[in-house]
């Protein structure tokens, strides 16, 4: 598992006083994560007013759970779980409602903005933000990919998650991780053949 970072030691430390009933603990917990958390969210669903429902409903959930929680543990990869699977219920409602609208091309402008522009915070430092055609075409992609693969390449690339941590998520093994990490990834190099410079250093 390895040492934990600052980041998730303070997670820690903010999980272990809200678990308290600390209720600034909780306040500090989300500033800290929510960002992150409606960033995975965004990219999976595909549209930041569901992704912010989500988050809500997410949070509601840690609220709920957090006598479950292993005091002194790193908290990141626990709520990601329960963001992870948050999404798949909403995921599984939407598409028992209705078609998923960024099939016809009418949606796919603003949540390609929001799905690239995550990218670029998180990796690309060098380069300034991708034009709209680019990020349209990076939606339309990631959206042709296979449910489980999307996921695993939206931890692991976009979020930095680890396989380990990703398989813990998602529910499955590091190596399933890997393999469906890379599928996507060779998938998207096909779909997207003038793909940005950055996302070669990413394999």
């Amino acid at each position: 598992m390895g040492l934990m970072d600052s980041e998730a030691t303070e997670a820690a430390d903010v999980m272990a006083r809200y678990c308290r009933g600390e209720t600034a603990a909780f306040h500090r917990l989300y500033a800290l994560l929510a960002p992150r958390i409606l960033a995975y969210l965004s990219g999976l669903l595909g549209d930041k007013a569901a992704a912010e429902d989500t988050l809500q409903v997410t949070f509601l959930k840690v609220h709920e759970a957090r006598s479950t929680y292993v005091i002194g543990a790193n908290p990141i990869p626990w709520m990601y779980t329960i963001a992870h699977r948050t999404c798949l219920d909403e995921l599984r409602r939407r598409k028992r409602s209705r078609v998923r609208l960024t099939q016809d091309g009418t949606l796919q402008a603003e949540p390609a903005a929001h799905i690239t522009g995550v990218s670029a915070d998180a990796h690309q430092d060098h380069s300034d933000r991708p034009d709209p055609a680019a990020t349209a075409a990076a939606l339309a992609a990631l959206d042709r990919l296979p449910e489980n693969q999307r996921q695993a390449l939206i931890l692991t690339k976009v979020h930095g998650r680890s396989t380990a941590e990703a398989a813990m998520i998602t529910g499955t093994t590091p190596g399933a991780i890997k393999q469906r990490a890379h599928r996507a990834y060779v998938t998207l190099r096909q779909l997207l053949p003038k793909a940005e410079p950055a996302k070669e250093e990413l394999s």
